[in-house]
């Protein structure tokens, strides 16, 4: 089964898009942080990381160009609400740093399991979810 980590500073999102991505049929681990994040890609590597760009200690920039150079194989998919400024424009640098896809907050359900789909294989788009998502 493939493994995806999922790295958001808010509890709230990182909970809600584990749940979604294991009602999908995927194993999904947690980090509030990109320090978080490369200390369990570390220990056991995911097939998958899905990062917020804006976070505290290590931002998301940050961690996709440490992902690369240790783990260049593993997809990325970046997500931003932005913060105070414009999400796309986080969202372009995190393409040119080398995530397959990004998203921006709210993020449609459908359109992330399809994404993560195609990058990993297996999975069910119609899952159900709630909260923040849009279904």
């Amino acid at each position: 089964m493939p493994r995806i980590l999922v790295v958001d500073d808010d509890e709230q999102v990182r909970t809600m898009l584990r749940m979604t991505l294991e009602a999908a049929g995927y194993d999904a681990d947690e980090a509030e942080d990109g320090r978080q994040a490369i200390r369990s890609q570390r220990e056991k590597p995911a097939d998958l990381v899905i990062t917020d760009l804006i976070m505290p200690e290590k931002e998301g920039l940050e961690t996709i160009m440490d992902l690369r150079r240790e783990w260049p194989e593993t997809k990325i998919i970046a997500i931003s609400g932005g913060g105070r400024l414009v999400p796309t424009d986080f969202l372009w640098h995190a393409r040119r740093l080398g995530a397959s896809e990004v998203f921006q907050k709210p993020i449609d359900r459908k359109k992330l399991l399809g994404a993560v789909s195609s990058l990993i294989g297996s999975g069910d788009p119609n899952a159900p979810a709630d909260g923040w998502l849009k279904r």
